[in-house]
């Protein structure tokens, strides 16, 4: 238990969250953030078989993570998930939407993003919204109702800096690739702007209601991308770099516990200067 009043702030013992997305790069990341601050964590991820290694691998740091199946698009799994969580732990105090299709360019995916707008396709396009928005719509209606409940409550939604600005397509490009052209497709920002929107009516809505709601803006994390890709995205940035991929846990956590207890409808940007210039 920390001694110093500040940090006693970041305490989050006796509290239970839920990460979606649980098992991605930064997913569990959260999980161990939350888990070490004294949090119950339970890692929850459409990949059951990830999760639950992902949970194993913290359990044996002596984390307290749960691991625990959802699908984000489907309301009955959202519904089950959360009464799972409260018959359990008897309380929901944070949930972080972590979970999204978040188109990939490192090397196992290169090449795979060739659509144009103006052919993009609309199957794609409904997934995307089901899974970036719409799930993190279900997420928090479900959650909503044990927090008010016990009349406390965290919503935290993962946004991107591409929520905040247009995509630069030039990242992308490949001087003499072969084939079409690649693009970060339009549902990533248009998605991810509609998180921010998401998270400011939260805010208004439960205001007085003792539930906050913030975003967390990360820039781009490095993950064993191309030495193309890393020199351009790194130019872009202030601090000359991408992000490594535990730089934003002190912000989660921060919006996590009561150290941000006066935020709410405020998106914590970590983009390494991205969006300054």
């Amino acid at each position: 238990m920390p001694t110093n009043k500040v940090l006693q702030k970041f305490d989050l013992t006796g509290q239970v969250a839920v990460v979606t997305g649980g098992a991605g790069l930064l997913g569990s990341e959260f999980c161990r953030t939350l888990a070490e601050a004294g949090a119950q964590v339970v890692l929850a991820d459409l990949d059951d078989q990830a999760a639950a290694q992902r949970a194993e691998t913290l359990q044996s740091a002596g984390l307290k993570v749960f691991p625990l199946g959802l699908d984000v698009t489907n309301k009955v799994s959202v519904g089950e998930m959360v009464g799972t969580v409260v018959r359990q732990f008897s309380r929901l105090d944070i949930l972080v939407n972590s979970a999204a299709l978040d188109p990939k360019f490192d090397p196992q995916h290169q090449g795979g993003h060739s659509q144009s707008f103006e052919g993009f396709s609309l199957d794609a396009w409904n997934q995307a919204l089901s899974v970036n928005l719409t799930g993190a719509f279900l997420c928090c209606q479900a959650a909503a109702q044990p927090m008010l409940e016990q009349e406390h409550g965290v919503f935290i939604n993962i946004c991107s800096t591409y929520g905040l600005v247009g995509p630069d397509q030039r990242l992308y490009e490949r001087e003499g690739e072969q084939g079409p052209r690649q693009y970060k497709p339009v549902y990533y920002s248009v998605t991810k702007a509609g998180i921010l929107g998401l998270t400011r009516y939260l805010a208004t809505y439960y205001a007085w209601k003792n539930i906050r709601a913030n975003a967390l803006t990360p820039g781009g994390v490095y993950n064993h991308h191309d030495d193309v890709f890393l020199k351009a995205y790194s130019a872009r940035t202030v601090m000359g770099r991408m992000a490594r991929h535990d730089e934003m846990n002190g912000a989660l956590l921060f919006l996590a516990s009561e150290a941000s207890s006066y935020m709410t409808g405020a998106n914590l940007v970590v983009d390494g200067g991205w969006t300054a210039w």
